[in-house]
């Protein structure tokens, strides 16, 4: 399977997110990455429901919801409603992570855990059967335009050893520094779901900047 691009809306302009909106959509990218914040979990606030639903209301293309918010078992119901399709909840901020993920399945949704750069992947070992998705994190969240850290390559090939190793299928994002410097060495180490929020949104060409991500 050919990798795929989600570019982060968190770092589209604001002022003119309906073009940004239109922009993906008639882009090569796959879905759109959308990063929920509450300042509490992350030290930054970001969309709020409404904000997800003029998106959605826009997007042609699957919603990729990612909450870095406390208790995001709470709003599970609001998401589904709001037409996300994929929805990640972060380990570090999922008390009881396995009903977390069962109930993200039953409201009709992929389910995906995230890992901040501290935390091994090792410790997803026992709902690895559950998932959908891995995020791997490869800046500490909250904020974009972050360098990449390197050691995430190393997160991204242990996690897709592990899920070759257990007969899995989900897919493994990397969030985070990810650009046309770096993004084939991200690929390489076994990525398929690349985010892409200043690499695409600073661009002279974002459409290009797709299009040569997806290369």
């Amino acid at each position: 399977m050919s990798h795929l691009i989600a570019p982060s809306v968190l770092s589209a302009d604001f002022l003119e997110l309906g073009r940004d909106v239109e922009m993906i959509n008639a882009s090569e990218a796959d879905w759109f990455h959308i990063d929920v914040m509450d300042g509490v979990f992350v030290p930054n606030i970001s969309f709020g429901m409404p904000v997800l639903k003029a998106i959605q209301s826009k997007a042609k293309k699957p919603l990729d919801v990612h909450l870095m918010i406390v208790e995001p078992e709470r709003y599970i119901a609001e998401f589904a409603a709001l037409g996300s399709s994929v929805l990640t909840v972060h380990y570090e901020a999922s008390r009881h992570l396995h009903r977390s993920l069962q109930s993200i399945r039953q409201a009709g949704m992929k389910a995906g855990v995230s890992l901040n750069p501290h935390t091994p992947v090792d410790l997803l070992a026992d709902v690895l059967g559950d998932l959908d998705l891995v995020l791997i994190m490869s800046v500490n969240p909250g904020f974009g335009g972050q360098k990449f850290i390197t050691n995430a390559l190393k997160k991204i090939e242990k996690i897709a050893s592990m899920r070759h190793s257990g007969g899995h299928d989900f897919l493994i994002e990397v969030d985070g520094g990810v650009g046309l410097n770096n993004y084939r060495s991200i690929v390489d180490a076994g990525a398929d779901v690349l985010v892409a929020g200043n690499a695409v949104f600073a661009s002279s060409n974002p459409l290009e900047t797709i299009s040569a991500l997806k290369k």
